[in-house]
């Protein structure tokens, strides 16, 4: 029976309250609760979370697909399978789309990746960052090639905004095949243990290919993301905290690349020293320490929110402030393989200082490293190339650059890590810092070969020459001679030595060449 059309306002107004319920409430009950059992939020309840109270803007709420094939057009939801719209976190604008598993498994087609792509390019149009939480099936099978379609017109606008906006993936549940490059473009990605996963191809398609049978979660997990192949930047231990981090990273990324990075009242006093820093560094050179606790020491209020935590741990990047400004940090970590640079160490590095440097926030590099790592396996898997990019990316930064060398720098990575020679505004060192082509040993053992071997006493003549070679070399001076270190200062001094530095280089203007991009050695 055909139902009457509405005439009146009043029932007008009816049916666009009924049709709204029906579409905030597409899924049925047992989807939703079915949802909750596996410890995720539904789409709607995640952008509750997301955003400030009260603050979303819903788009395309009576969107709906527009497919025929395999009787898809008895089950029409409102909206499909995606929530989009805008909204604040602390008070700033920010773009959202949320996929819905509990509409035909979240996945993806053609009116779907439309709604997406719209939110997108508002984003990209009034400049503010996009957080796109996916939770989805893949692609909606019955609408064939034109699924395929709409991921590609996401990638699309995911590779026009790179750089552009600052855009965010939170993995709040299963992302395969073509779905999985969307997020891999995108700036920043949190997974959630044990209940999301990211591959090319599932479990089932390795195990008849290959013979492997690994798990969902040793395949893509979160962890396994985090630590084994770099793909995700942050593992989150349920969908609350994840939402949480995502909050607390946009506080230190500016809405767009034409801003700068939001700076806060600061609550730490930008004159603080502390003595600690005179003896974090052990006395021997091939002692360990955590360069963690430079930074902490170092920063505002020891708050140091960590990138890619897990993964390449001989280096460590990650955002803090200093004197209330965002800056992005980089140190080798003599904890981990005594801090040398290799492949993974590399590339970690390089992409986030360029996703620094495509935001405006200055970069602080704490140095301490032997050299890159040797073997066959590094040479083969490409260090050259790879350690190429590290160098590349800290050379085209033209934000602020500051550096402070904390012990060794030695060889190659000397100059790799933010030297005065790749373009650093402010290099300091402390003065138990070595600047040399290599280590003392190594060195004497090189330029004193045939000396030490025809000595009566080869063992006390090598320990001879190591003592002069680390008095003449084993020092900053050497460096500071010619200008490459600007100064030298006192550990404890490290705080307000490199606030005054930032504060210095806030009008720093460093134009480019006229090009239309680098070859960036990928």
């Amino acid at each position: 029976m055909r139902q009457k059309a509405p005439e009146t306002f009043e029932e007008k107004l009816g049916q666009l309250n009924e049709l709204r319920e029906e579409a905030i409430h597409s899924a049925s009950a047992a989807a939703v609760e079915k949802q909750h059992a596996k410890g995720k939020y539904t789409a709607r309840e995640r952008i509750e979370k997301l955003l400030d109270p009260g603050s979303f803007q819903e788009l395309d709420t009576f969107v709906r697909h527009r497919t025929h094939d395999f009787d898809m057009q008895k089950n029409r939801p409102w909206g499909d399978a995606v929530v989009t719209g805008h909204g604040t976190i602390d008070g700033r604008r920010v773009c959202v789309f949320s996929q819905d598993f509990t509409v035909v498994g979240g996945s993806l087609g053609e009116v779907m990746a439309e709604k997406m792509c719209k939110v997108m390019d508002l984003a990209a149009k009034i400049g503010c960052p996009v957080i796109g939480i996916n939770d989805s099936g893949g692609a909606r099978i019955q609408e064939g090639v034109v699924s395929l379609g709409g991921y590609g017109d996401v990638f699309l606008r995911n590779v026009k905004c790179s750089g552009v906006i600052p855009q965010i993936s939170l993995i709040m549940g299963p992302c395969a095949g073509g779905a999985v490059y969307s997020p891999a473009i995108t700036d920043f990605i949190f997974m959630v243990r044990e209940t999301s996963h990211m591959f090319i191809t599932g479990p089932d398609v390795i195990k008849t290919v290959t013979g492997e049978e690994p798990t969902f979660e040793e395949l893509g997990g979160a962890m396994t993301h985090n630590s084994k192949s770099g793909v995700a930047h942050f593992a989150s231990e349920d969908e609350d905290a994840c939402l949480e981090d995502a909050r607390y990273l946009f506080s230190f990324l500016p809405s767009n690349n034409l801003e700068l990075p939001p700076r806060v009242a600061p609550s730490d006093d930008p004159q603080r020293m502390d003595a600690e820093l005179d003896t974090v560094v052990p006395d021997s050179p091939n002692k360990p320490y955590d360069m963690r606790d430079v930074v902490r020491l170092v920063v505002d209020d020891g708050e140091f929110f960590e990138v890619h935590e897990h993964f390449a741990t001989n280096i460590i990047c990650g955002l803090a402030r200093l004197d209330g400004f965002p800056v992005g940090i980089v140190g080798n970590q003599p904890a981990s393989l005594a801090g040398v640079l290799d492949i993974n160490a590399s590339e970690k590095g390089a992409r986030f200082v360029r996703t620094c440097d495509a935001f405006n926030i200055p970069i602080v590099t704490f140095c301490d490293v032997p050299g890159f790592l040797p073997g066959t396996a590094q040479e083969w898997g490409g260090i050259i190339r790879h350690g190429a990019k590290l160098l590349y990316a800290y050379a085209e930064a033209t934000v602020p650059k500051i550096t402070v060398i904390t012990r060794k720098a030695y060889g190659g990575a000397y100059d790799v890590m933010a030297s005065k020679h790749l373009g650093a505004d402010f290099n300091f060192a402390w003065p138990q810092a070595e600047v040399a082509v290599m280590g003392p040993e190594g060195a004497v053992n090189i330029i004193y070969r045939r000396d030490i071997a025809g000595s009566p006493t080869p063992d006390e003549r090598r320990r001879k020459l190591m003592d002069d070679y680390k008095a003449r070399f084993a020092n900053p001076y050497a460096a500071a001679e010619r200008g490459y270190i600007d100064d030298v200062i006192v550990p404890h001094e490290t705080r307000p030595k490199l606030i005054a530095a930032l504060h210095t280089l806030q009008t720093k203007r460093e134009p480019g060449p006229q090009r239309k991009h680098g070859n960036i050695p990928l």
